[in-house]
């Protein structure tokens, strides 16, 4: 079996879990049988191709012919800024870098009524995010032209690549599977960014088959999108185990350290984690926070921390990737994942593969194949604190919950995901075969 797949990020460059899902899925894949062109808008040359072929968009020729521009992709974009939910992906430096490359797209080429433009997509979550969203669909349509033949199903990760899912399927026939790993209610809360909305439903309706990487977010697909529940399944992650063994990092302080490690977001929760550690702070002293990230709320969290009169004990280490991630799950005794709204996530799996005992929000995807994580409510800042007290305090504790949640995630492998994946590829095929009969 043959998979054409959009994605949008792909490790080494990633800017969150989503990278981190395609990775874990595409290798999953390879060892269910399944061949996967993963196409990305920006590729870099240091992609792990072992599993899959990466296409880089940027390097393909999106063709307009006279009357393109008439296409439903034009007529029903509206190229405009994205709001700030999805900025804090990227740092204020490239924020600016992003802006001034804006204004240059890419080169246009005129042969009598044919067009020829390659984009110089930035694969990022920045200014002119929306544009690139419908650009990107315009050379996935190219793709799927010049790759006919090579894939028998199609599969979109996430909103920024319904579009192109859809564009491909359009020219191609094949079958089309929409992955949804985060929806705009988790981003925004009720006050959703109504285009980002419009695309997640349309790709959804256009799809035939839906992934959720959870229940929670199955329940949103079907009750807040409008999608049919016998079209939605879920599909939860998994977690990598790296080759080789973890070594020990070298500490510098003797405090207890408690990491929260993600986007500083609404949708993170980071101002419950902060409130919780000044609670904890104040029955105890041998112990430091570390907020690893970045986002729209760093700010306004640093100033709740020196208000709270805990900056001496509070670290900010700003964006973490790769082996740095795995540093500072080494370096900690504590994870929190204080989610408003979390699909699925990742990073407790991560912690608890480290040896880390985890405290997560109920409302998190996660929540649902984890027996071994202490579960609090996000706005409950007293349970949490009471739960990172807990661990911190009682050697005993913390060494139960870290033992049982690793045996725990041992078993959520990608390949058992993957294996379910192709399941639903042969589902959907199935029913084209049998429409066409």
């Amino acid at each position: 079996m043959r998979v054409l797949m959009f994605g949008w990020e792909f490790p080494p460059h990633i800017a969150g879990g989503l990278g981190t899902a395609c990775y874990g899925l595409t290798r999953g894949l390879a060892r269910n049988g399944v061949e996967v062109i993963f196409v990305v808008p920006k590729a870099y040359g240091d992609e792990d191709q072992r599993f899959i072929r990466v296409v880089n968009a940027s390097d393909v020729d999106a063709i307009y012919r006279s009357g393109d521009a008439d296409s439903d992709i034009w007529r029903h974009v509206k190229f405009m800024e994205i709001n700030s939910n999805m900025v804090p992906y990227i740092s204020p430096e490239q924020w600016e870098q992003e802006r001034s490359r804006s204004e240059k797209v890419g080169t246009l080429h005129h042969d009598g009524d044919v067009w020829r433009e390659r984009y110089n997509f930035s694969g990022k979550y920045g200014a002119n995010l929306l544009e690139e969203v419908a650009r990107y669909a315009v050379v996935a349509r190219q793709v799927a032209i010049e790759l006919e033949g090579q894939f028998d199903v199609i599969h979109a990760h996430d909103w920024l690549t319904y579009y192109a899912g859809i564009a491909a399927k359009e020219v191609s026939g094949k079958p089309l599977v929409v992955h949804m790993h985060a929806t705009e209610f988790d981003r925004s809360g009720e006050n959703i960014n109504t285009q980002t909305y419009a695309i997640e439903r349309g790709g959804m309706e256009a799809a035939d088959l839906v992934m959720a990487v959870s229940n929670l977010t199955r329940n949103i697909v079907i009750n807040k999108y409008g999608i049919p529940a016998e079209k939605v399944m879920t599909v939860h992650n998994a977690v990598r185990f790296a080759e080789g063994n973890q070594e020990e990092e070298e500490r510098g302080v003797k405090d207890k350290i408690v990491t929260f490690l993600g986007r500083i977001t609404y949708q993170k929760g980071p101002d419950y984690f902060v409130e919780a550690a000044a609670k904890v702070l104040k029955r105890t002293k041998n112990v430091r926070f570390v907020m690893a990230g970045s986002g729209d709320m760093m700010n306004h969290v640093i100033r709740r921390v020196a208000r709270l009169g805990i900056a001496d004990k509070f670290h900010f280490t700003g964006f973490l990737r790769g082996a740095d991630v795995q540093k500072m799950f080494a370096l900690s005794d504590v994870y929190v994942m204080p989610s408003v709204s979390e699909p699925f996530g990742i990073s407790p799996l991560e912690a608890m593969k480290s040896n880390v005992p985890t405290i997560i929000s109920k409302q998190s995807g996660v929540a649902e194949v984890l027996d071994y994580a202490v579960k609090v409510d996000y706005w409950d800042v007293d349970a949490m604190a009471d739960a990172i007290y807990g661990l911190v305090t009682y050697p005993a504790l913390g060494e139960l919950f870290a033992r049982k949640g690793l045996e725990e995630v041992t078993g959520l492998k990608w390949n058992n995901a993957a294996a379910k994946i192709k399941e639903g590829y042969e589902r959907v095929i199935r029913e084209q075969e049998a429409k066409q009969q």
